[in-house]
């Protein structure tokens, strides 16, 4: 897989914290809880050293994802990029048809979305219906719960 994974300056540089806690403090914290429940004896029956190496297999697959992620990012400066136009790092201010409720939410990479702050998967349904779009148009998003319609009211890159 060689595609590139877009992410923004702030996605990619957590990422970069993330995988750095991972190497210099979790990494060696496991080695050393590993080493201390070997000392236990029996480890066929030991569920400190279970539940240890659980956790370094867990580490271990997650600062390979980081490192794969990272190396495949394309970070997109989103302070550079204006227009009206939906793209990647816009933030969209959304007003639902139905109640009126206000959202806004900043179109981002995988690895970097978080709903609740306000951060939305360039993958989303919603993300993929709002590319290319202007402010004043409506999209139509299928949703678990039906068909929901949003109007555009807003698109900043800050």
């Amino acid at each position: 897989m060689s595609d590139k994974v877009p992410m923004t300056a702030q996605g990619y540089s957590s990422l970069e914290e993330e995988l750095r806690y991972l190497k210099t403090t979790a990494r060696p914290e496991v080695i050393r809880a590993i080493a201390e429940a070997r000392e236990h004896g029996d480890l066929s029956e030991n569920a400190e050293y279970h539940a240890a190496r659980e956790r370094q297999s867990f580490i271990e697959g997650r600062v390979a994802e980081l490192e794969d992620k990272i190396a495949r990012a394309e970070v997109i400066d989103v302070a550079s990029l204006d227009g009206d136009t939906v793209k990647f790092g816009a933030t969209v201010t959304l007003v639902d048809e139905d109640t009126d409720a206000e959202t806004a939410y900043q179109l981002v990479g995988e690895m970097e979305a978080d709903v609740k702050a306000g951060r939305l998967a360039i993958t989303a349904p919603l993300a993929r219906a709002l590319i290319g779009k202007e402010v004043g148009d409506s999209v139509e998003v299928m949703t678990p719960a039906g068909s929901k319609a949003y109007e555009i009211l807003k698109v900043q890159y800050v």
